[in-house]
């Protein structure tokens, strides 16, 4: 019975760590046990294959290899291919061209590839929540849209994709992370919501999807009274009534991250996980202690023996299908120059007053980073521009040679045009997604100084409604060198503004 236990559970891998043999020798004690697979976070390409090359040959059942790759294998592993968020997905293509039909399926095809060459054979995409929140601090960018048909039409096609790649996909969060406010990292989020508002918006992406046939299905760590008191993840209700009988579910359930904060206030979670109906508890924080527990559980009878071999039925099949992989020749370069097409496709503008663009003269621009100053360390528009400051708690030169503070008398001298680049990131643990007060303050002031102002969200396109003033406001949905650069082209009229924004900023 133990080692069927181990096959519902897949614990972390630190690719950064592969090469320690102390690291190495706790890993293949896992696999000796029988454990289900591992959950890969980073690592160098060459390195990470050749490791997980020599965990799958010794097992003796094939390992789920899952990661967290939404933005490509590159989020995760170095030397690979980052593609945009999946909401500057959905902003770059519309679903009535068939030109940009062919280059989405082209871009997951890329990913399912380079997947494939790493040896992820579950990669934990897509996410199906649909953003309706605007603070909503994990989910925002990760989603399509906050449109529930969008979602559902992105989210089939991705999983159409994965699953004929022989990967096995996994739609996240369900019944739906998209309106809450609070990062389940952190806390557990509530959901007020009617059963039938949940039905229509938050759970039809899943329910649509599951006509795509995908193999996998996250539950998050949400508490939706409108069905249960209990968290989804420890619901019978939202498991197996719902997702199972309701809506014909039949492929693996796994649990969201056990290490995170949202389940703090509950004891025996794994075990009640399994009695919810999940298949696979994800990154729990002792394997070993987790075994134990789930064996307990079974001694006192609060789960069958039955319900384990159902389990294992549907790991088994899934397993099957991974063990069929093979791996192709990968093109590196053209998936970056997909990625980059995607990018340059992707930037919107929500407001555009006419006479400011394209920029005639940089110098008499003045540039303005806010927000998270890791993302603009090595920014592509110091290379462009001279003016450059930030603000923190004071507005300071970035650029050598730009001297003294930035007054508002100096802002208003100093350029016709003031750009402000505002950098915020989607960052589980981070409990936020936009800017501080006291930021959106100061810039608010500092356009009604300046003579023309272009406001650009490098993340949550919702930034943006706080800056009604401003000539001209951009959605970039990331902070990532290439989105930068994307937007300069668009700024200097070297490249059309081509995307939409799939969600509600109200302005």
């Amino acid at each position: 019975m133990t080692k069927k236990l181990y096959q519902l559970i897949i614990p972390r891998l630190d690719g950064e760590a592969v090469n320690s043999e102390s690291y190495k020798k706790k890993i293949f004690e896992l696999v000796e046990r029988g454990i289900g697979g591992f959950i890969l976070f980073g690592g160098k390409k060459d390195n990470i294959k050749k490791f997980i090359d020599s965990i799958q040959s010794y097992s003796e059942i094939p390992l789920f290899i899952a990661s967290d790759i939404e933005y490509g294998v590159g989020q995760q592993i170095e030397n690979c291919t980052v593609f945009p968020c999946q909401m500057a997905v959905s902003a770059a293509i519309k679903k009535n061209s068939t030109d940009d039909i062919s280059i989405l399926e082209n871009a997951v095809k890329a990913l399912a590839d380079e997947a494939k060459d790493i040896g992820i054979n579950m990669p934990l995409i897509p996410v199906l929540d649909v953003n309706q929140n605007p603070d909503n601090p994990i989910i925002c960018t990760r989603a399509f849209s906050g449109n529930p048909e969008d979602v559902s039409w992105f989210g089939s096609k991705y999983i159409e994709i994965l699953e004929s790649a022989g990967l096995i996909s996994c739609a996240k969060h369900f019944p739906g992370h998209g309106d809450t406010s609070v990062d389940s990292h952190k806390s557990l989020p509530v959901i007020k919501k009617s059963y039938e508002e949940l039905m229509e918006i938050d759970i039809l992406p899943f329910r649509d999807t599951v006509k795509a046939g995908f193999g996998s299905i996250m539950i998050g760590h949400l508490r939706i009274p409108a069905v249960d008191d209990k968290p989804a993840t420890l619901s019978r209700k939202i498991i197996t009534t719902l997702l199972r009988e309701e809506l014909g579910f039949d492929g693996l359930v796994i649990t969201d991250a056990l290490n995170m904060s949202a389940l703090k206030n509950f004891k025996h979670i794994p075990s009640r996980c399994i009695k919810a109906g999940a298949d696979i508890l994800l990154h729990p924080v002792d394997p070993d202690m987790t075994v134990k527990e789930l064996i307990n559980a079974i001694e006192l009878k609060e789960i069958s023996e039955e319900q384990i071999d159902e389990t294992l039925s549907r790991i088994f099949e899934a397993k099957a299908k991974i063990r069929k992989i093979k791996r192709l020749k990968v093109d590196y370069n053209r998936h970056k120059d997909l990625s980059l097409k995607i990018t340059d496709m992707s930037i919107s503008v929500l407001k555009k007053a006419k006479g400011v663009l394209p920029l005639k003269n940089k110098e008499k621009v003045c540039v303005i980073f806010a927000g998270d100053n890791r993302l603009f360390s090595f920014s592509p528009f110091r290379n462009r521009f001279r003016n450059i400051y930030t603000i923190d708690r004071h507005i300071s030169p970035l650029q050598r040679g730009v001297k003294g503070g930035l007054t508002e008398d100096k802002a208003e001298k100093l350029g016709k045009i003031t750009i402000f680049c505002i950098f915020t990131s989607v960052t589980a643990w981070r409990g936020s997604s936009g800017i501080d007060q006291n930021i959106r303050e100061k810039i608010s002031e500092l356009i009604k100084k300046a003579r023309q102002s272009v406001v650009i969200s490098f993340g949550s396109p919702y930034v943006l409604r706080h800056f009604k003033a401003a000539d001209i406001l951009i959605a970039a949905y990331e902070a990532t060198a290439q989105a930068q650069s994307a937007v300069i082209k668009c700024l200097e009229g070297l490249l059309e503004f081509k995307g939409r924004i799939p969600v509600n900023v109200s302005l």
